[in-house]
């Protein structure tokens, strides 16, 4: 894929996850989350372009260096994010302020891997953006779900436990 598809996907794809995190939303920890990361992840990695081959070695450790930041941010992302049970039990989430200010603090830190990138004249594909989403977006959900499985389900909204009864 071309630069400027995989910058308007990436965009795209940041726009519809942030939107909907500042929603309150009904959580389903059952759902397969990993499919988004590992389609945008395979993407990534099929672009011969993904790393800088006249600058191998610079460009394998901004791509490294970019992973572990939005492996970080992604962490950082999942625990900004508000968990809350409703009187039926049902688990929901919200991002909050700090959920902006860990996208923000993403994209300063993207720019400045960027930035150092174009100063050492290494090549950056658009693929590496999208590994990145993807590592950001598997690290959020994977804290999300954790942290969800931590909430306790309150006694009332668990219901009556049901009796087999037994023949003699």
């Amino acid at each position: 894929m071309s630069t400027l598809v995989n910058v308007v996907a990436v965009i795209a794809v940041m726009a519809l996850v942030v939107g909907r995190q500042m929603r309150a939303q009904r959580l389903d920890t059952e759902r397969r989350f990993w499919v988004l990361p590992l389609v945008l992840g395979g993407l990534a990695l099929r672009d011969p372009q993904l790393i800088d081959h006249e600058h191998t070695a610079q460009s394998a450790v901004l791509l490294g260096c970019g992973l572990v930041a939005v492996l970080a941010m992604g962490s950082v992302w999942g625990w900004t994010v508000r968990l809350w049970r409703d009187a039926d039990g049902a688990l929901w989430a919200r991002g909050t302020k700090a959920t902006v200010a860990a996208w923000a603090g993403m994209v300063v830190i993207r720019f400045g891997i960027y930035e150092t990138g174009a100063a050492l004249h290494v090549h950056q594909a658009g693929s590496a953006l999208l590994l990145g989403l993807a590592v950001l977006l598997l690290a959020r959900t994977l804290v999300v779900n954790w942290r969800a499985r931590m909430l306790e389900v309150p006694e009332e909204a668990a219901g009556p436990v049901p009796v087999r009864s037994r023949e003699l």
